[in-house]
């Protein structure tokens, strides 16, 4: 099943050092999940002066159960504390668009 994961940074002052640290880590393990067929596509969400205030992802786990447990608990954006709202939503992707 596919979810679309949109979640928004910290607007703390201490936000974009906090991505910067987790960011290696971060591409660490969508590579992983990449590999392994989980992780479809996704990127930064910016703001209006081009700074990176989130994320948005479509991956693909069996189940919403499934994403938290194996990717979520895992997902430095989200153990480090880069993320501090996290959206999850069932979503379908066009085949043909795959």
């Amino acid at each position: 099943m596919h979810f679309l994961i949109i979640a928004h940074d910290g607007k703390d002052s201490e936000a974009q050092a906090r991505r910067m640290a987790a960011r290696p880590a971060h591409f660490e393990v969508v590579e992983r999940f990449k590999r392994e067929g989980k992780h479809l596509y996704g990127g930064a969400i910016l703001d209006d002066d081009g700074q990176m205030v989130g994320s948005m992802m479509v991956v693909d786990f069996p189940s919403r159960q499934a994403l938290e447990d194996q990717w979520l608990s895992i997902e430095p954006y989200a153990t480090m504390g880069v993320w501090q709202q996290i959206e999850i939503r069932p979503f379908r992707v066009a085949d043909k668009f795959l």
